[in-house]
């Protein structure tokens, strides 16, 4: 992570083909395309990697999520649990369907905390939306239960874990529908993109439609098509599909050499005194985009975090102090800062983040260290990456 790092004539060749073609948007000019679908070809990939029905490609995993929620029906009055440690475009999607995001907290695997995830039902939650944060999962065969139990969607954010699995399953499989983001800095990038992947027919359809307009797309002139309800332009073009399939074709390329230099560098850490990783639950496997890990308490943290920078560590993140992923930071959010009145609905749901306790979420936020794991490093460089890690973590410790 991110594939970018790596692109070559892969991605080119496929580039260079729709600029051949001319046809730069996904829907339409069958004369002009001369047969070249790169978009369709991309679902279809992703269909045959994660053996599940449908894919539908959009612009952003924020569209990715957006579609989802829309999709199954989920908007106005209706209440959608999500965690408190997440990229903002998780609340900003379910509050541009007219939906309520209700924040709680994580527990020590960095997602959603399942007994803050059962207090926070109420008569009108619709959906719950863990999002497996840096490359691993929430507990989810509990979320499963409890959907079930309160006839409830899951909904996975997988848009950060491509490529990790859960008891032997593909996290985005495992809900009713998943998410994955496919932007500049992810395992396999589009540059700007996104998928929906579920199994069900129907939001299937409903995402197809959505995505452009409403069209039904049946026939072949885009002009006469129907419109069986409302959508808007969610659509991702075939010059950015292109390199998202050129890159897809390779994921297990990247798969493999971030878990090699994951590995080194957990092997490097792990024997240190005050060093916990994250807990992941039981049948879990992670993607190895980033390496988590604990220390001591919130001072030995930013400790470490500066001296990582101060000895050239570069893309490891202390999130306590972060203004796009945690909570602490969302003023906007806490404030209702919006272009655009907001419904009474979900200007009582806000109101009540202003004085939640998030303390413990706080407790695991403020320990964590996330360093994201980089395709293009040579082992030798990772080797020495792990060293200088481990040297800066003894020393802050010893001097505290």
């Amino acid at each position: 992570m991110p594939g970018f790092e790596l692109f070559g004539d892969a991605e080119r060749n496929e580039v260079q083909d729709v600029l051949n073609s001319g046809v730069l948007m996904r829907y339409g000019f069958e004369g002009l395309r001369q047969g070249h679908w790169k978009a369709k070809d991309l679902e279809t990939a992703i269909e045959k990697r994660f053996q599940i029905k449908h894919a539908q490609l959009v612009s952003s995993g924020t569209a990715a999520v957006s579609m989802a929620l829309a999709a199954s029906g989920v908007g106005a009055g209706d209440e959608v649990i999500m965690p408190c440690f997440t990229f903002v475009a998780s609340f900003e999607a379910i509050l541009m369907m007219g939906a309520t995001p209700v924040v709680v907290d994580i527990d020590d695997s960095l997602t959603l905390d399942i007994e803050a995830v059962k207090a926070a039902i109420t008569p009108k939650t619709k959906a719950i939306m863990p999002v497996h944060m840096c490359g691993s999962m929430a507990n989810l065969e509990a979320l499963k239960s409890i959907c079930k139990d309160n006839a409830l969607l899951l909904i996975e954010d997988a848009c950060q874990a491509i490529g990790g699995t859960y008891k032997g399953q593909a996290l985005g499989t495992i809900g009713d529908l998943g998410c994955f983001s496919f932007d500049f800095v992810k395992t396999v990038t589009c540059g700007e993109g996104g998928v929906v992947i579920t199994n069900n027919t129907k939001y299937a359809q409903h995402l197809d439609h959505y995505s452009d307009h409403g069209h039904d797309h049946i026939g072949q002139d885009r002009g006469a098509e129907a419109h069986p309800f409302l959508g808007y332009n969610f659509r991702i073009s075939e010059l950015n599909a292109a390199v998202g399939l050129a890159q897809f074709r390779r994921i297990d390329e990247f798969l493999s050499l971030q878990k090699k230099h994951y590995e080194i560098l957990r092997n490097a850490l792990e024997p240190l005194d005050g060093v916990r990783f994250r807990t992941v639950p039981k049948g879990g496997v992670e993607s190895y985009a980033f390496l988590n890990f604990f220390l001591e308490d919130l001072e030995t943290a930013r400790a470490v975090i500066k001296a990582f920078g101060d000895n050239g560590i570069d893309v490891c993140f202390h999130y306590f102090d972060n203004n796009w992923h945690y909570i602490r930071k969302w003023g906007h959010l806490k404030a209702k800062k919006s272009l655009y009145p907001l419904s009474p609905s979900i200007q009582a749901g806000l109101k009540l983040l202003k004085t939640k306790d998030f303390s413990k979420s706080d407790h695991f936020i403020g320990r964590n260290i996330s360093c994201l794991i980089k395709l293009s490093w040579s082992e030798a460089l990772v080797k020495q990456r792990a060293k200088t890690m481990a040297d800066c973590i003894r020393k802050v410790c010893s001097s505290i």
